[in-house]
């Protein structure tokens, strides 16, 4: 595997400190000072034009008169002079730089225009970035500190990305104390070129991180940063506090949705989406990290709590309710197994009590029970230290225990002096341990919560779940209409549409533009109906409401159509009046209101809403969110997270509701807000439903002049390109499917190397190759659809696919230029499998705005050089490997 485009950042064999200072307490002088100290092993360069010697070692006036490679250059210069030193980095084939140096985009316009020209150098230069106005980086296995943070840092398996330097002083000054160490911390500041995105995709591959930490104050590119932050999580625990949580956003939202919904409900959304734990605080943080440290990983969030002390084990229990953990109901085998272990007590009851006298063999026993059961998750042992408990014995049962289980055992030895040996050898042995029950419960929400978003991350939905039922064409239409017209909200009936044409039922609509016809109207459909002013310039929150009419009063119709004119025109005397509506009113006795809402993230894209509705929906604020786009199992995720969930199954003797129907809902929603980018704000708002039927009431669509370059690229997440399955027949007529790869690949994959032959392997590996890790399975099948792909060739064998070759490609940093690799199995070669993969792919990177494609190629593989040569990829020789040649095609 070739190195990470950012490995002599982390790793760099020669460092040039350029602003390096005699001054006490300067900057320059505190970055230098660490750098000693910290024991690099490398060679450090020392440059400031003002000085011949700093600490007695030699200072070059500039990089370019430095006659060795330098891998990294740390600038803590003048603002004004970044962009001048960055030109002689580039002159000097530095392509990893960190900016400490303030007085950029923290600082107003004249900031931002600096800071803009360090990119434009950077990227004209092949330079990569971290900062400017950052703290720096330390990597403390290889003495890496180039900070002016002169706290010591221990050695450990976590990292900490962070936006705030001054949160990392403190976090550093904290954990000396605490004896938590690190194997990489990074201050990205002004985060101007590389960001989260870049650094995670780095740190996800790293063998010295087991666990990364984030603090996030805001971010600039959502896709970017989901797709380092789910490419990461796939492999490592991700644990992230945000400051701002309570920051309101969409102020001057139009719709119910935009209303209810702040910036920091969609980053939760987002955040779990892409399985990560978020915590609000520094505490929670470490004991995130403290619990993912021991490689603890649960399966569920089922706890069984076993204790010797009656009222530690309440207090596990309540604190369990508090955060949602689910106390196991362990099976009747189970139950009795434990009833014979205590037969005086009927412990059929978790927590479990197993007395204060309990011996290590009640404490193995009732523990190895719980551990057996299926309906157990994990398990939480407390111990009180009375005198006949013998703490240590304890802890060596249960850490033999341990060892004969996949399920998490957390340990709570309360006390200090008397457990103080069981601590110990519980971090020996990667237990958890913890010092109160409300700790230990908490550790455990993460693994839960972990788990569960784990799930959410594998889900790779499709955009159109409903191939051929949405008429996509017709809803553009209307939407095109409307923005001729210069308008941005749809009316009722326009918005009513746009549904239809996604299959999502909506109430019979008719237009009036006199009392006469809204009276035919009436007659015609029946009652009860609704009747309200359409127009394009009145909002939901300014509605001027709905009338309910009675059929025996005809009169009725023409005396409320005219009041309403009456009304709009003294609450909105420039508004467009198109005329009434007039809507049949469905009710029965069954009927639930709902709500289905979109909102328009300015940082994250569009985010369903579902929750209660009704005319208090605002004040009930009963919502739940999810990013699109959304299969099944992301939507009945949504309608659990809801509190009207709880009354959409049988009560009060109301039948249950068409759940059915409310999920093909929700799926026909996020299909719609995938294929139409313009829309900002919808409101469905009531949605009835009832054990029968769903229909939607009401509507409301709010549009923005959103037109993306790329297929999907306002969506944080992109969802599965169906769009380029096909099918294609060999000469023989032979057929085969072409697909981008799924998660649910693996099997597959594995399967389809383990049968390549030993001279395929090493044409495709370059390197003895057997089979798969499981960590390379999930780097090829869960990969990140916007910056990789990879496309299969499968023939259908019975109900399952068998692969018979593959393409793919990943973007390079640069962002304009790709890598791919293709392998064909050696039965299906010589038959144009190869080359119409490599076409396909070919034809995603084109539609990505890649420019160049390239690849290196054995010099003894004729067959793939051949290839290339009819594909148009010119054939230069690897100046540094002569038995490698290096392909490359430009795609534009």
């Amino acid at each position: 595997m070739n190195k990470h485009y950012l490995d002599t950042l982390f790793n760099p064999h020669s460092i040039a400190v350029i602003g390096a200072s005699n001054k006490p307490l300067s900057v320059g002088a505190t970055v230098l000072n660490n750098l000693l100290r910290s024991d690099f092993s490398g060679h450090i360069f020392l440059v400031n034009p003002k000085h011949t010697t700093i600490q007695g070692r030699p200072c070059f006036s500039s990089v370019k008169e430095i006659n060795q490679p330098i891998d990294l250059a740390v600038i803590v210069t003048k603002a004004t002079t970044v962009a001048q030193i960055l030109i002689e980095c580039g002159e000097k084939n530095i392509h990893n730089v960190i900016i400490l140096s303030s007085g950029f985009g923290e600082m107003g316009e004249s900031g931002k225009l600096l800071e803009q020209k360090l990119v434009e150098i950077a990227r004209r230069l092949h330079i990569r970035f971290i900062g400017p106005n950052c703290l720096g980086v330390i990597r403390p296995s290889i003495g890496l500190n180039v900070t002016f943070e002169s706290s010591p840092v221990l050695p450990g398996k976590l990292a900490f990305i962070s936006q705030s330097g001054a949160l990392v002083a403190a976090i550093l000054d904290w954990a000396v104390a605490e004896r938590i160490g690190f194997s990489t911390i990074v201050s990205v500041g002004n985060s101007t070129d590389l960001d989260f995105g870049d650094i995670l995709d780095y740190l996800a591959l790293d063998s010295t991180t087991d666990c990364i930490l984030l603090y996030i104050e805001g971010i600039r590119d959502a896709r970017r940063f989901m797709s380092g932050l789910r490419a990461a999580s796939r492999l490592k625990p991700i644990i992230v506090i945000k400051a701002g949580r309570n920051t309101q956003g969409s102020t001057a939202a139009i719709s119910h949705t935009g209303a209810m919904i702040g910036a920091d409900d969609v980053f939760d959304a987002a955040l779990k989406r892409a399985g990560v734990v978020r915590v609000k605080s520094i505490k929670e943080l470490f004991t995130a990290a403290e619990v993912f440290a021991t490689h603890s990983r649960a399966c569920g969030q089922r706890l069984a709590i076993v204790t010797n002390g009656g009222g530690a084990g309440v207090m596990a229990a309540d604190f369990a309710a508090d955060l949602n953990i689910k106390l196991s109901m362990l099976s009747q085998k189970t139950t009795s197994e434990i009833n014979a272990i205590l037969p005086n007590l009927g412990a059929s009851r978790n927590p479990i009590d197993i007395l204060g006298d309990a011996t290590p063999t009640r404490y193995h026993d009732v523990v190895e029970a719980c551990l057996k059961d299926d309906n157990c998750d994990a398990v939480l042992i407390i111990l009180v230290p009375v005198p006949m408990s013998q703490p240590l014995e304890v802890a060596k049962r249960i850490i033999r225990l341990s060892k004969h289980t996949d399920k998490p055992i957390l340990a709570c030895w309360m006390g200090q002096s008397l457990v103080q040996s069981s601590w110990t050898l519980f971090a020996k042995h990667n237990i958890p341990c913890f010092s109160t029950p409300e700790t230990a419960v908490e550790a455990f929400s993460y693994l839960a919560a972990y788990y569960h978003n784990q799930q959410l991350l594998l889900q790779v939905p499709e955009p159109i779940a409903f191939s051929g039922q949405a008429d996509v064409t017709s809803a553009k239409q209307i939407i095109e209409r409307v923005q001729a017209s210069h308008r941005q909200i749809l009316t009722t009936i326009e918005s009513k549409a746009i549904l239809s044409a996604f299959s999502v039922p909506v109430t019979e609509t008719y237009l009036t533009t006199n009392a006469k016809d809204a009276m035919s109207v009436a007659a015609l459909i029946g009652f009860p109906v609704v009747m309200k002013i359409n127009s394009p310039d009145i909002s939901h929150k300014q509605d001027v409401g709905g009338v309910q009419l009675n059929i025996t009063n005809m009169g009725a119709v023409r005396q409320v159509f005219n009041q309403l004119m009456v009304h709009v025109k003294q609450k909105r005397p420039d508004a467009q009046i198109l005329g009434v509506t007039v809507e049949r009113m469905y009710k029965t006795a069954n009927d639930r209101e709902l709500m289905v809402g979109v909102l328009r993230d300015p940082v994250l894209g569009p985010v369903i809403n579902f929750g209660a509705g009704g005319s208090l929906v605002e004040i009930m604020q009963d919502r739940a969110l999810a990013l699109p786009p959304l299969n099944q199992y992301l939507v009945k995720n949504l309608i659990s997270r809801t509190h009207i969930a709880r009354i959409l199954g049988e009560f009060r003797n109301k039948p249950a509701v068409n759940i059915a129907a409310i999920e093909t809902l929700l799926l026909r929603v996020s299909e719609m807000v995938c294929e139409l980018p313009q829309i900002q704000e919808m409101d469905i708002n009531p949605l009835i439903v009832n054990d029968k039927e769903i229909i939607a009431v009401d509507a409301r669509i709010v549009i923005n002049d959103d037109v993306s370059s790329t297929q999907y690229g306002h969506m944080a997440i992109h969802p599965y390109p169906s769009y380029l399955v096909s099918k294609w027949s060999l000469t023989d007529g032979t057929p085969l499917i072409i697909r981008p790869i799924r998660p649910e690949d693996a099997s597959l994959e594995q399967d389809f190397v383990r049968n390549l032959s030993d001279t395929a392997k090493h044409f495709r590996f370059m390197g003895a190759l057997h089979e798969l890790t499981p960590a390379m399975l999930e780097r090829t099948t869960q990969i990140d659809y916007d910056r990789e792909m990879a496309i299969l060739a499968v023939i259908r064998h019975g109900v399952e696919d068998i692969i018979v070759g593959i393409a793919q490609y990943v973007t390079n940093p640069d962002m304009l230029s790709c890598e791919f690799g293709l392998v064909v199995a050696d039965q299906w070669q010589q038959k144009g499998v190869g080359h119409h993969l490599m076409l396909c792919l070919i034809n995603v990177a084109q539609t990505k705005h890649l420019q160049v494609m390239e690849g290196s190629v054995l010099s003894t593989n004729s067959d793939m050089l051949t290839l290339a040569s009819h594909l148009g990829f010119s054939i230069q020789q690897d100046n540094s490997d002569p038995s490698l040649k290096i392909v490359t095609k430009l795609l534009s």
